[in-house]
């Protein structure tokens, strides 16, 4: 069901290590008990179109939080900040699964939780998102969309800030996953979804994957130009809203 009215504002919350930083928060205006939503932006950060996204969800019926996770990085447009952190080899680890459970801390104090909260992530925000479910457990759901470098074939690709594979602690994951990707992805790769996929059904998780000829990545992203895919981004949220509806009822 979508609600006809939603707010939609910046707020303060309180993430990795009590650090005070700001996040996006929209939510339903209709009264009534409401499933969160963490929402684990891209690469490129905190941009109009993850902003779009988060309103997307409360449209649907959920309230949803896009925590700033370049917030310490200082003031100035996403593109500049993208490109610091990007220059300084992304943000640690630690520090994302911080400011997400934060996040969540958030959604579960407002009057109208129901208590649920899913993770939620778009490229490396699905590898983030991922990570996040592995290792903090408070999450009910996860949604990885195209989730890059879940699975890590070089092992320089490993440092101080991305220390394991987040297929390696795939065990940790305790809610249901929904996965969504574009078979002409390079980042993740058919194989390494595969793969993925292969441990997941060896470990015995709850998982539903989605793959989509003619897509490549970033296929929900309409402000990517010639990435965006219409027919399968349609499709691709039908099922995201539908895993989200089953899976995070009160």
């Amino acid at each position: 069901m979508s609600y006809q009215g939603l707010i939609g504002e910046t707020v303060a919350f309180k993430g990795h290590n009590g650090d005070g930083g700001e996040a996006y928060y929209a939510r339903p205006s209709a009264p009534g008990k409401v499933a969160g939503v963490v929402l684990i932006h891209h690469m490129p950060g905190w941009d109009e179109w993850i902003i779009e996204t988060t309103r997307k969800l409360a449209q649907h019926g959920f309230a949803a939080i896009c925590p700033h996770l370049y917030f310490r990085e200082g003031p100035g447009s996403p593109d500049d900040v993208g490109a610091r952190v990007r220059a300084a080899g992304g943000v640690p680890d630690d520090q994302v699964v911080g400011d997400a459970k934060g996040a969540a801390a958030y959604l579960r104090a407002q009057p109208n939780a129901n208590g649920k909260v899913a993770v939620m992530g778009f490229c490396s925000g699905g590898r983030h998102a991922f990570l996040i479910a592995c290792r903090a457990p408070e999450f009910d759901a996860l949604v990885d969309c195209w989730g890059g470098n879940v699975v890590v074939d070089d092992p320089t690709a490993l440092n101080a800030k991305r220390p394991v594979a987040p297929i390696d602690l795939a065990s940790g994951i305790k809610g249901p996953i929904i996965g969504l990707f574009g078979n002409d992805d390079q980042n993740p790769t058919a194989d390494q979804v595969n793969r993925t996929e292969a441990v997941l059904k060896k470990l015995g998780k709850a998982y539903e994957f989605h793959r989509y000829d003619n897509a490549g990545h970033a296929f929900f992203n309409y402000s990517r130009g010639p990435a965006w895919r219409a027919e399968q981004a349609v499709d691709g949220w039908q099922k995201v809203f539908a895993f989200l509806n089953k899976h995070l009822a009160a």
